[in-house]
């Protein structure tokens, strides 16, 4: 469980403006959508879709890398991978293994099958918006186990978005949908009280020497 007396210790450290703009944006923090990212060789891509994660809302991040490794560019996520939280896998295997075992569908995005559009996509279950690169898409393995497919309305010759662009679009319509409906797609009292912990933490110069002191101050 979260540790209430060391979020309030850290808060002390904080602005008024600053606790409020947490409290704010943790009230439109969602799991009941998350999104994951597989083998995408350029590093602004990856960095792109967890900046849109973190615009949108989606708490979560899910990066295989089967093949490539070390696929953020800070300077591109522009601060966005303090605030979302990123999990890495070294297989689709285990990360589509986790995210059912904590009662996500597994969504593959894909246009080349007979997908569900994005704007008819059911948002009542807790699903994970799997994203593959524009030249391969998902992997086969992915594509035959994903319990439902999403697809974006295509009006051109083009039959591919850029995956940025894609999860942008995607996460912009469902979140929409989703925080105009009845399901409750909010973080719980205790995720939201550990994710002010963990923020408060990364807001903070020499944070190490501080918890330190606060550790002491416990064991007196």
């Amino acid at each position: 469980m979260a540790d209430t007396a060391l979020l309030q210790y850290l808060e002390g450290f904080l602005t008024a403006e600053r606790k409020a703009k947490f409290t704010d944006i943790l009230s439109r923090r969602t799991r009941h959508l998350t999104v994951a990212i597989q083998d995408v060789y350029q590093m602004h891509n990856t960095s792109a879709v967890i900046r849109s994660c973190d615009v949108f809302g989606v708490q979560d991040v899910h990066i295989i890398e089967e093949r490539f490794s070390k696929r953020l560019d800070k300077n591109i996520a522009m601060g966005a991978q303090k605030w979302v939280d990123v999990h890495r896998y070294t297989s689709a295997r285990a990360c589509m293994d986790k995210l059912r075992s904590t009662g996500y569908r597994i969504i593959a995005t894909t246009p080349h099958n007979d997908s569900c559009y994005v704007e008819d996509f059911d948002v009542s279950e807790k699903s994970a918006l799997f994203f593959g690169t524009e030249k391969e898409g998902l992997s086969e393995e992915i594509l035959s186990e994903a319990d439902g497919y999403l697809k974006i309305p295509m009006a051109g010759f083009t039959e591919s978005l850029n995956i940025s662009v894609s999860a942008a679009i995607i996460l912009h319509t469902l979140t929409g949908k989703l925080k105009k409906s009845s399901v409750p797609w909010g973080l719980s009292e205790e995720e939201i009280l550990e994710r002010r912990i963990d923020w408060s933490k990364k807001s903070i110069r020499s944070i190490a020497h501080i918890l330190e002191r606060y550790n002491e101050n416990q064991n007196r």
